[in-house]
């Protein structure tokens, strides 16, 4: 389970969501998950890229959509770091041992699945082959994080008859929205770039 943007949330209640305590107003306890933000560094340019996956379409929920691997914390994790590494291994074939992890961004809640994720960052070498979990996952993206950045826009979405404007992140074909998107917005705050050293760092919450 790798997918975390239904429903559609505005910035409101997306900014509420992503307190340290999340959105505890409903009536049942919110179900912890996590992420991975895989990061890496272009051989030729040392540009920053950022891996998400792209969900099978014939699936029945979250079909076609983007995200980071991910999902709900199993009981034999000892940690959500651990379930974060654990999903990206299972889902996209990324071994723990190649991951070095950098941090982790502000949580981010969901309210009709009624999630609270947890994303951590790391960074991986260039050039991973990728082993795609065949049920779940149709394809890896390795997208240059300037050019997330610069496709930061609005945009109409229609799920389950209901057609709303959200913030996104359009790259060529891709739609990132939603969690993900959410989850973006707050590496792209928090992320240096390489200094003299030649690796990335996050900035300390604010």
């Amino acid at each position: 389970m790798s997918a975390f943007t239904w429903p559609p949330e505005s910035s409101t209640s997306a900014g509420a969501a992503s307190s340290p305590q999340g959105d505890r107003s409903g009536p049942s306890k919110q179900i912890p998950a996590a992420v991975l933000v895989p990061l890496f560094l272009s051989d030729e340019r040392q540009e920053p890229h950022v891996v998400l996956t792209k969900r099978r379409a014939d699936l029945r929920r979250h079909a076609g959509e983007i995200s980071f691997p991910g999902g709900r914390q199993d009981a034999e994790d000892p940690d959500l770091s651990a379930t974060a590494l654990r999903e990206a291994e299972e889902e996209i074939g990324l071994p723990r041992s190649r991951v070095s992890l950098l941090g982790e961004l502000p949580q981010t809640s969901t309210f009709v699945t009624n999630y609270v994720i947890h994303p951590f960052v790391a960074t991986i070498p260039a050039g991973v082959a990728w082993q795609l979990s065949a049920r779940e996952v149709d394809a890896v993206l390795e997208l240059p994080l300037d050019t997330v950045r610069a496709a930061r826009t609005k945009t109409n979405i229609e799920r389950r008859g209901i057609t709303f404007e959200t913030d996104a992140y359009i790259v060529d074909e891709h739609v990132i929205w939603g969690a993900t998107a959410r989850i973006i917005e707050h590496l792209l705050e928090r992320l240096r770039g390489t200094g003299s050293d030649g690796h990335l760092t996050l900035t300390a919450a604010s």
